[in-house]
């Protein structure tokens, strides 16, 4: 497998890192403004089989026109898309396949499995989640929580609320409370708490390195390549990304 890393940041070494760990084939990074390695996709002239992207969303149409002029395969973990940015990702996976999840690791697959299972059961409960990250990280809410928020509204009639402190009113029934915390060198860590009359229940998920975010990404990438044009992610490649994922841990 020849992949092509796009993005060269935290999430772009490591990934080149664990790949190289199991034998995978870097054969391009792509790191906009770079003199180091490849500025631009247009300038990429070796065999690529994949590209895994923990880039910008700025720089999601050139990816999207690449992926698509060379009929390649993509596995998109960048977060903070716009909804209509996640549209032209739908779009462009009518011609390619595309991967694409804020979060690929194999525990945040399982989570999102319990819930559910689990977010049915729990019509008297109130649900919160709350995500906690670095204080580098931009976008709040987490993509991730995010994704766990469109679990649970699929499986119940809720509206997430993302701000409280305007409100002076009892909390609906029919709320999703949705809480970000920011500081210090957090991985990322995810908590969904259903809140019932005397007693609780809380699903975790906490990283412990970002290894398992490359470890996903690039069992993702090896699922994706033989699927037909379509939009994958956790949910849809479960029993093969995520296995294979857990394998590599």
């Amino acid at each position: 497998m020849n992949v092509l890393i796009h993005g060269f940041g935290a999430m772009g070494r490591i990934v080149e890192e664990v790949a190289h760990a199991q034998g995978v084939n870097v054969t391009a990074i792509v790191s906009p403004g770079s003199d180091e390695h490849t500025a631009t996709l247009n300038e990429v002239d070796v065999p690529v089989d994949v590209v895994i992207d923990f880039s910008n969303p700025a720089l999601l149409p050139d990816l999207l026109a690449f992926g698509r002029e060379r009929n390649i395969p993509l596995v998109i973990a960048t977060t903070g898309f716009t909804p209509d940015e996640l549209a032209e990702i739908e779009t462009a996976s009518q011609d390619i396949p595309i991967f694409q999840s804020y979060n690929t690791s194999y525990g945040i697959a399982l989570l999102k499995q319990l819930l559910d299972q689990l977010v049915p059961l729990t019509l008297g409960y109130d649900i919160e989640v709350i995500e906690a990250h670095h204080r580098k990280k931009v976008d709040a809410p987490s993509g991730t929580a995010e994704l766990l928020a469109r679990a649970i509204e699929a499986k119940r009639d809720v509206t997430p609320i993302y701000e409280r402190t305007s409100r002076r009113e009892a909390r609906g029934a029919e709320e999703l409370g949705m809480h970000s915390i920011r500081g210090g060198t957090i991985f990322g860590e995810h908590t969904v708490l259903f809140a019932g009359d005397d007693e609780m229940i809380e699903l975790k998920h906490t990283a412990l390195s970002k290894r398992v975010f490359a470890n996903g990404a690039l069992a993702a990438a090896a699922t994706i390549i033989d699927r037909p044009a379509g939009l994958y992610n956790l949910s849809n490649l479960y029993e093969e990304a995520t296995h294979v994922t857990h394998k590599r841990l």
